[in-house]
């Protein structure tokens, strides 16, 4: 693994192989985070990096002073993106960053006399305007998929769902197991609630084709963890498949937030007794209901347990967090819970006090924690996260399912089913077996360690 001293020297160094790679995600956190962390692995491993990004939640070069950075105009007003699913803030890019990229393309291009300036372009695949402008510039391209190899398959499937009836989702299917994609049952299937369904297939029909006519796709995985769903995949996957995660563990990771963390999260924790507080966050984007906010309030207050609980503006809808907690409630905790609005997740989940994870199931949040042995509550929101909290809790066994909804009794169960309960040792048990092979896998004899060569000697043969 790479030191902090080798992952960054100055901007200006020729790069040790002499190669240099372009970058460009889609502008959300949980996609521009293993984005920058997948640019840091390959910057240690030689590559000089430009990350080219919109001014749309763009991220911070003064975190990263040994990447170059070029910004491209997006025109994207704030009144347009306001309050935009992640499915049409994909489209809206696709349709206006096209010739601005282009153009960015260009210029770096002419501001560099050799033949072949660039190895690469590893870009996200729902960014499906690159493939031909790289294309253009006879620059191969990767894509990296944020999501678990699981759900990307589930993705790929979508054809063959709707197809046999699976898609779209009856109500009366829930809890149909889908016999073409183990262990999943409908309701797990990665969809997103959306007024123009058709459009919607269409994105994610575009998604899957950039990444079958790439040069190979990139995942924030391990075999050791996902094997047969990466086994599945490769039978008829056109394209070469580098699952070479968990990115965050080759070395400590430079924050990408685009919040400020709050940094009481750690003094508060470290007045804790080892695994006696249950950490609840739900991401950059999910967002409830005031009624369901209350549930979660007394759920977490009548476990009687430790937490600690991230609210960041705008995950209540319509509210403020302050305006939604009953009144005199942190004083009713007696210091039992602590509040912020955002946290430094990889430091909350390595630390000794915290015992389990409330989560959305986001993949970064659902790696980290299996990376950290954290058992998790599952509550999973859209999308991907479906199939992610399927895994955790019925294939490796890591976590429980938050069951019959949002209410006070039932969060109050799964709580006390993880922290207090001998049921809850045993998923102990399991997550702390599962963050050994998370560590084993990037060792020299680990799959993630072989796949990252194996990465490295495609993009030093362009």
């Amino acid at each position: 693994m790479a030191t902090e001293n080798q992952r960054q020297p100055s901007k200006l160094e020729k790069p040790i192989n002499g190669k240099r790679l372009l970058f460009f995600s889609l502008p959300l956190q949980g996609h521009m985070t293993p984005m920058l962390q997948l640019a840091d692995i390959l910057h240690s491993k030689g590559f000089s990096i430009t990350f080219i990004h919109t001014k749309y939640n763009s991220p911070n070069p003064s975190n990263y002073p040994h990447f170059t950075f070029q910004p491209i105009s997006d025109d994207l007003s704030e009144a347009e993106t306001s309050g935009l699913s992640v499915f049409d803030l994909a489209y809206l890019i696709n349709v206006k960053c096209v010739a601005p990229f282009r153009d960015c393309l260009d210029q770096l291009f002419s501001d560099s006399p050799e033949e072949r300036p660039f190895a690469g372009l590893i870009s996200d695949p729902a960014l499906h305007f690159t493939r031909e402008v790289a294309k253009s510039f006879q620059l191969q391209r990767f894509v990296l998929r944020t999501s678990g190899v699981g759900a990307f398959r589930a993705f790929s499937s979508f054809p063959l769902l709707q197809e046999k009836g699976y898609l779209p989702i009856q109500d009366s299917q829930l809890e149909e197991l889908v016999a073409e994609l183990p262990p999943l049952r409908v309701k797990d299937l990665p969809v997103i609630n959306v007024p123009d369904l058709e459009k919607f297939y269409k994105l994610i029909a575009s998604l899957i084709e950039e990444a079958k006519t790439s040069s190979g796709v990139i995942f924030n995985s391990f075999e050791e963890l996902e094997n047969s769903a990466i086994d599945a995949l490769h039978e008829g996957f056109p394209a070469p498949i580098f699952p070479i995660g968990p990115f965050h563990k080759y070395f400590p990771a430079t924050s990408s937030s685009f919040l400020k963390p709050d940094e009481s999260s750690i003094s508060w924790l470290d007045k804790q007794e080892p695994k006696s507080v249950i950490y609840v966050s739900f991401g950059s984007i999910a967002a409830v209901e005031e009624k369901e906010f209350l549930e979660i309030a007394w759920g977490l207050a009548n476990s009687k347990c430790r937490f600690l609980w991230v609210i960041r503006p705008g995950s209540v809808n319509g509210l403020d967090w302050h305006e939604a907690l009953p009144k005199g409630f942190l004083d009713m905790l007696d210091g039992r819970g602590h509040i912020v609005k955002w946290a430094s997740q990889l430091e909350v989940l390595a630390h000794p006090a915290v015992g389990a994870f409330w989560t959305h199931n986001g993949w970064n949040s659902t790696l980290e924690s299996i990376s950290e042995g954290v058992p998790m509550i599952c509550m999973p929101c859209f999308a991907d996260q479906m199939v992610n909290a399927r895994y955790v809790t019925y294939s490796w066994k890591v976590g429980v399912e938050l069951r019959n909804g949002l209410e006070r009794k039932n969060i109050e169960r799964a709580i006390r089913r993880l922290m207090v309960e001998e049921e809850g040792e045993e998923i102990r048990k399991r997550a702390l077996d599962l963050k050994e092979k998370a560590k084993s896998t990037l060792t020299q004899s680990g799959a993630s360690f072989k796949s990252l060569e194996s990465l490295i000697s495609c993009l030093s043969s362009s």
